[in-house]
């Protein structure tokens, strides 16, 4: 790979985007090129099994499955409770640093370095870097183009998950007091994956100036939007989400509240803390003024892992 550094980081994947976006967001945060391979456990005793040999430091490949990297590395970087063994397992292999993103519940807390979000209340080490969101690296791709001359608003909506449900009647509330609020803007729409089919027909009843539909055209727009609008009111369940807002462009931020199923936790955490900062703005029917941005790069720059 052509480049400034022959040696690559080895970013472990579990299979799920918003783990292995993480360890690629460091990657290009430190302006490394990376390989990525898929890495799993044989089976569910041999996971179990990997808690207890990490506590006496026994390192065995044969528990693991996966793809042969190849090339030269600085670094293991991993996200996810699938990778965190063989991150220690291949670091070692190679004679680099073991880096873990998100705080490695069940292991011993010796990486080289984590990098944990403040959300999970991670113990205050040396070796551990503290982040008030997840990592996160927006880069925007024109899936959506502005027209000049014009001001845009955006919606991002998300779907339900174990913490939040979704109502469509509070939700069809919530879209409009997002027009009235703001008459002779261009309002712009995304979903996701998880996305009910009931909110998509909510959402189809509004007069958006343009629809990105995951359902129909499973595109993702959210960084053009946080480049180019206003404001941008995102859904409070995805941290992935909130991350990418509150940590790229100029929009005003705001979180249209979701009736929880259970305690907030971790979403709760994130959320008041943004509140806090001026990140975030919870929408309660009339727009803030949070437009604080965290630079991510900036609190990466301690971060030594490929000399």
């Amino acid at each position: 790979m052509p480049g400034k550094f022959e040696k690559k980081i080895l970013i472990l994947s579990d299979g799920k985007p918003g783990h292995v976006n993480q360890s690629i967001a460091l990657a290009r945060h430190l302006g490394r090129p990376f390989e990525t391979v898929g890495v799993h456990f044989r089976n569910r005793p041999f996971k179990l099994l990997s808690y207890l040999l990490d506590r006496v430091g026994v390192y065995l490949p044969s528990l693991l499955r996966w793809d042969p990297p190849g090339g030269d590395f600085c670094a293991v970087v991993s996200a996810g409770s699938e990778t965190y063994y063989a991150n220690k397992v291949l670091a070692r292999r190679f004679g680099v640093p073991a880096v873990a993103i998100m705080l490695p519940r069940g292991y011993r807390f010796d990486f080289d370095w984590i990098i944990a979000q403040e959300h999970d209340r991670p113990p205050r080490k040396e070796n551990i870097l503290v982040l008030p969101v997840n990592l996160s690296r927006v880069e925007p791709r024109g899936i959506f183009r502005p027209r000049a001359g014009e001001r845009y608003i955006a919606v991002v909506v998300g779907g339900p998950n174990p913490v939040f449900g979704f109502d469509r009647d509070r939700f069809r509330q919530a879209l409009d007091a997002v027009f009235a609020c703001f008459p002779g803007f261009r309002i712009v729409v995304a979903t996701s994956r998880r996305t009910p089919a009931d909110i998509e027909e909510e959402i189809d009843r509004h007069p958006f100036e343009e629809k990105f539909i995951y359902s129909r055209d499973p595109v993702n727009p959210i960084p053009d939007f946080l480049a180019s609008c206003e404001y941008v009111f995102l859904t409070a369940d995805s941290t992935s989400m909130i991350s990418e807002a509150v940590t790229f462009g100029r929009a005003r931020i705001e979180i249209i509240p979701l009736p929880a199923r259970n305690r907030p936790g971790k979403y709760g955490r994130m959320i008041g803390s943004l509140v806090e900062l001026g990140c975030v703005h919870l929408f309660d029917g009339r727009p803030g003024t949070a437009d604080r941005k965290i630079d991510l790069a900036e609190r990466l720059g301690g971060i030594t892992i490929c000399g």
